[in-house]
């Protein structure tokens, strides 16, 4: 529908209107959204396409269809016209005061979800329904009688189109209910259906090598996997033959498993990433594949694409090959453990071969580094108890054995893009002036004065480095990451700003990310010098790379508001308590970051004479279950030494 709705910007011939479209087009003409002029339709002035953005608040934004609207419409909470999270519509643009444009929603053309989430509440003596993501009433088809005998705050499911209640999710109040609601607020599912599962299942649950005489094998080399110690979907095993200097990247060949517009690729593409939970993934792929098939478990025979990739005597890349192969990995590190070897040393026995790749890496980090950023970022990581309650928390970096495997993953996926001029490529572009001048007035109000020049590469690196100087290393990293454009998903090359790379994709984690499951795809058939299947598989390509970056956002969404969740849970339980905390974000409403006990909660307090990064006291006066908002008062600066 997207292509439909853009074609309608610069004119779509009458002939050319698809059948399942020609019902729609009539319905605009009836509104005089669009006009007939010689025989093709035009979007009239004053009317825009879209798709629905709805903020915790309530608030939405339309994210235009025309790309020479470069900034999002603001749609206020009574314009939205019973428009959802992802929704397609088309909006009139209206006049505001406000400084940003403006628009209402005229008709929802496409439901993003069949269903949205309701609570119940209580209105004076009537019990009304309202929408978890909008704050708006919806009329459910259900009697006010058959409303009041639920408990207030219970958490229904109601079809959009015609408001029928069709499940009684739980009560907001139990802690177990939380990751239901992050899913379903942006229509993810734990579940496959039956026919999904029915092939997955058809692939077994062992690999017959007899069936693959045609692929490498390479059982011999002494693989291993490097991995969080929770991990359970294997995507990528690294050898390294020190004596020949070549570098082997295998990759789980989840292509050979899941075959193009089948049911279970269908549901892949829905589902586009793996949904990561501190208790638990929400896979892209029913388990029986993602955990186990597919996963390049050790002393399991499996299936992998490979990347062979020699070096010279000064680590700089002389060749590679791709090919399909057969691999047996002797190994499972995990993170920690290889850190401890990488620090102190010891036998690694079979795979004592990672030290040497290890001063590898290093020289080829220092001088990539010369062209790319590295940021200093921390992931938080929730602990849980049985009950899914708050227990503990912590800040994960990046370590030795993090690089070592990033930067193997990056050998690959910069090979890969070489091999590809139209696909799916992974662009990031520079930042734009504006947010660069948003930067620089930021970090002077932290101390940091540097002069903005023409070459953002060298600016960057002068802010880092006198960042570093001040201690405020990671702070700053923060807010230049905010600034700059996220990266993206494309048909076509633009080249990556912060990696340096003229030309990059994503390749190496194809059980949880679709990204790469449609590359692989592209480059068997480049391999195969089959350019049929090359441009068949390229059918509705940027649109299925488009759509893929919003979902890549959408899963991040999903996990930062189970997190949002499990905070709100556990301040309601410390109402009065007083906490330390960092500020964030400094606008009409501060915000701060919990950097106490447990650490990484937002925190909001109506508190304007807070510098950016100050440390405070606040105490919790609210918290707002239902939208997962924790609410503090200011109670005094502290003084640095005593934090």
């Amino acid at each position: 529908m997207k292509e439909f709705l853009t074609s309608l910007n610069y004119g779509l011939s009458c002939d050319k209107i698809k059948p399942n479209f020609k019902a729609l087009s009539r319905e605009l003409l009836n509104l005089s959204v669009v006009k007939l002029y010689k025989n093709k339709l035009y979007l009239n002035n004053g009317f825009v396409f879209g798709k629905m953005d709805i903020s915790s608040k309530g608030v939405g934004f339309l994210q235009s269809f025309d790309e020479k609207h470069k900034v999002d419409f603001l749609i206020e909470n009574k314009d939205l016209n019973g428009a959802n999270y992802g929704d397609f519509v088309v909006c009139k643009i209206i006049k505001s005061r406000k400084k940003r444009a403006c628009a209402k929603v005229l008709l929802v053309l496409k439901r993003a979800s069949k269903t949205s989430l309701l609570i119940t509440k209580a209105f004076g003596k009537n019990v009304l329904a309202i929408n978890l993501k909008t704050g708006l009433t919806v009329p459910v088809k259900a009697s006010a009688k058959s409303l009041k005998a639920l408990p207030l705050g219970t958490v229904l499911r109601a079809e959009n189109e015609n408001n029928e209640i069709i499940e009684v999710v739980g009560h907001i109040d139990d802690e177990m209910i939380d990751e239901k609601i992050s899913l379903a607020l942006f229509d993810k599912n734990d579940e496959f259906s039956e026919q999904c599962l029915s092939e997955a299942k058809a692939n077994g649950d062992f690999v017959d090598i007899s069936m693959y005489e045609n692929r490498k094998d390479l059982r011999n080399l002494n693989f291993c996997t490097i991995d969080p110690i929770d991990a359970k979907d294997f995507d990528d095993a690294i050898f390294y033959d020190a004596k020949k200097r070549e570098l082997f990247v295998a990759i789980a060949d989840v292509s050979e498993y899941v075959y193009a517009y089948s049911a279970l690729d269908k549901e892949a593409l829905h589902r586009g990433f793996s949904i990561y939970f501190p208790h638990k993934a929400v896979p892209m792929l029913p388990r029986v594949l993602s955990e186990n098939i597919c996963s390049l478990k050790p002393n399991e025979d499996r299936l992998a694409f490979v990347f062979k990739i020699s070096f010279d005597e000064n680590f700089t890349v002389l060749n590679e090959e791709l090919f399909e192969a057969v691999i047996n990995s002797k190994r499972r590190f995990n993170y920690d453990e290889l850190d401890v070897f990488l620090e102190q040393g010891g036998d690694l026995n079979a795979c004592n071969w990672l030290y040497e790749l290890y001063e590898l890496t290093k020289i080829t980090r220092k001088q990539r580094l010369l062209n790319a950023f590295e940021f200093r970022t921390k992931e938080l990581r929730l602990g849980l108890d049985e009950k899914h309650n708050i227990i503990s928390t912590r800040y994960e970096s990046d370590t030795a054995s993090h690089n070592l495997v990033e930067d193997c993953m990056l050998f690959a996926n910069k090979a890969a893009a070489k091999l590809i001029n139209v696909g799916v490529f992974r662009n990031h572009g520079a930042m734009d002036v504006a947010k660069m001048k948003k930067l620089a007035l930021q970090l002077i109000s932290i101390g940091i004065d540097v002069k903005v020049k023409t070459n953002l590469r060298e600016y960057i690196k002068d802010v880092q480095s006198l960042a570093a100087e001040l201690n405020l290393r990671d702070e700053v990293d923060k807010l230049i990451i905010k600034a700059q454009k996220k990266a993206v998903y494309a048909s076509e090359n633009e080249g990556h700003f912060g990696l340096g790379f003229e030309k990059y994709t994503h390749f190496t984690s194809p059980i949880r990310r679709y990204s790469d499951l449609l590359l692989h795809r592209l480059l068997k058939a480049k391999l195969k010098n089959d350019e049929k299947l090359f441009s068949y598989l390229l059918l509705d390509i940027k649109s299925t790379c488009e759509n893929l970056s919003i979902l890549e956002r959408e899963a991040d969404k999903v996990a930062l508001d189970f997190m949002d969740r499990k905070f709100a849970r556990w301040a309601k339980k410390n109402i009065g308590k007083e906490v330390r905390a960092v500020v964030s974000e400094v606008s009409n409403i501060c915000v701060a970051k919990l950097d106490d006990e447990l650490k990484g909660a937002n925190l909001y307090l109506r508190e304007n004479k807070l510098a950016l990064f100050e440390k405070i006291l606040v105490q919790i006066v609210d918290v707002d279950i239902i939208y997962a908002k924790i609410f503090v008062k200011f109670v005094k600066r502290l003084e640095v030494e005593n934090v």
